[in-house]
């Protein structure tokens, strides 16, 4: 089983790499105000989202405990980065605000990932 929970924390930070890399890559354009949401973004919050329902699922299966409240704010930010990044997928330009949002939430889902104990 461990090896299976190691597997999909991999993924998971595969989908997080690619969320907050394609943010990383448009940082520059959202300061000419030219951002887009590029397809990446949307695959890796995609992913985020199944490796850590199989990661929740697989762990409580195995018998570990798991901090209910911290695994419902990363679930709640994720959702909100989701719905932004699906809606505006299509624009063209994205408003400064709305794209360092995505970003700025990504980052609180990771550092609430690793601090929070």
């Amino acid at each position: 089983m461990d090896v299976l929970i190691h597997l999909f924390v991999g993924l998971h930070i595969i989908g997080i790499a690619a969320l907050l890399g394609g943010f990383l890559t448009q940082v520059k354009a959202m300061g000419q105000g030219t951002a887009r949401f590029v397809p990446g973004m949307l695959h890796g919050a995609l992913t985020m989202l199944v490796t850590g329902v199989v990661l929740i699922g697989l762990n409580q299966a195995d018998d570990h405990h798991l901090d209910n409240i911290k695994l419902g704010v990363k679930l709640a930010l994720l959702i909100v980065i989701l719905g932004l990044v699906y809606v505006k997928r299509d624009e063209e330009r994205i408003d400064k605000g709305v794209f360092g949002l995505v970003g700025l939430l990504t980052m609180a889902n990771i550092f609430i990932a690793v601090l929070w104990t």
